[in-house]
């Protein structure tokens, strides 16, 4: 039967956490019918051969015939050189995506299915699922303060789920149809795999784009992260919104950057005193979002410092 939907995932030196995505897609329920692409991106740790060498079974195995999984390979080049290569070989007139650490839940992709097929003649639709923590995580205050309330998803700051703003187009997962970013692919030129995704979103809603959020579809995060790696995180953000930013400046402000650049960072002092208290306290049940909103902003800010010195620096060399 011919694919409605291609199911990519692009990976990168993941080679155990792919075969629990796998396995779960060979458990979808009531699902249309579905091809998988894992677009590995350089993996240099034999996750892609294990790959070559692993066929999926459909529900009614084991009569039913191996799934295949397509495992097209590619130099590293980053997950939106993946997504795009992925978009370009997939069969299905709709896409969805996870991410290689992303596990879906039994009824994930029929549940993305449904929100697309009740709304027939609304081809600019994408939709997005919630990504929760894995079981297997150690659940900290701190890893629901940024799953919750922004900085990594922020379900809880939407307001409509029929209406959710562009900011929210999360590539862990996603579906929407594959002519969409035929049209518009996803820029390759980014620093760092942060803010690739919203910047295709942006352009996609000055096309017409509607994004609604199901929170039914479901997936599980087995990502681990921590305070210290976050604050990591949060400053490739920074570098990569200055990218963001110079390609479409009206969304300068919303960025962090201001006609000048960045605003100046805090006292670097007071920065580690703060570090100091959540790491100190970061195993303990105590909420501090006040101090971690302050902790990562300045990362955030010190991406932006750099990025922004050595842009401004490119563009004095290439004047003179």
């Amino acid at each position: 039967m011919t694919a409605q939907v291609s199911v990519v995932i692009p990976t990168f030196n993941r080679r155990r956490t792919p075969a629990e995505v796998l396995a779960a897609l060979e458990a979808q329920k009531e699902a249309p019918p579905f091809e998988i692409l894992v677009v590995d991106d350089g993996s240099t740790d034999g996750t892609c051969e294990w790959l070559q060498q692993h066929p999926l079974r459909g529900p009614d195995h084991p009569l039913r015939p191996l799934r295949p999984v397509r495992v097209l390979r590619q130099a590293n080049r980053g997950p939106a050189a993946a997504r795009n290569r992925g978009v370009a070989e997939a069969a299905g007139a709709m896409v969805a995506f996870l991410g290689d650490d992303t596990v879906p839940e039994p009824g994930w992709l029929a549940a993305h299915w449904a929100v697309h097929q009740g709304r027939p003649g609304e081809v600019r639709l994408a939709v997005i699922g919630y990504t929760g923590w894995h079981p297997r995580m150690r659940r900290t205050r701190f890893l629901e303060f940024i799953n919750e309330q922004g900085l990594q998803f922020g379900y809880a700051l939407i307001a409509d789920p029929r209406n959710v703003p562009f900011n929210f187009f999360y590539t862990s997962n996603l579906s929407l149809s594959r002519e969409l970013l035929l049209e518009e692919p996803f820029d390759e030129s980014f620093p760092h795999p942060a803010w690739e995704d919203i910047e295709v979103s942006f352009r996609l809603f000055r096309r017409g784009l509607r994004l609604v959020y199901e929170p039914r579809a479901r997936v599980l995060h087995d990502h681990p992260t921590d305070f210290r790696r976050f604050c990591a995180r949060q400053q490739r953000a920074g570098e990569s919104a200055v990218r963001f930013a110079r390609k479409h400046p009206e969304l300068a402000g919303f960025l962090g950057l201001g006609p000048t650049g960045p605003g100046p960072l805090p006292s670097r002092l007071r920065q580690l005193r703060r570090e100091w208290l959540v790491r100190a306290l970061q195993l303990l049940p105590v909420s501090l979002p006040g101090t971690w909103q302050e902790t990562l902003r300045y990362y955030y800010l010190r991406g932006l410092h750099r990025a922004w010195r050595e842009g401004s620096a490119e563009m004095e060399r290439v004047g003179s």
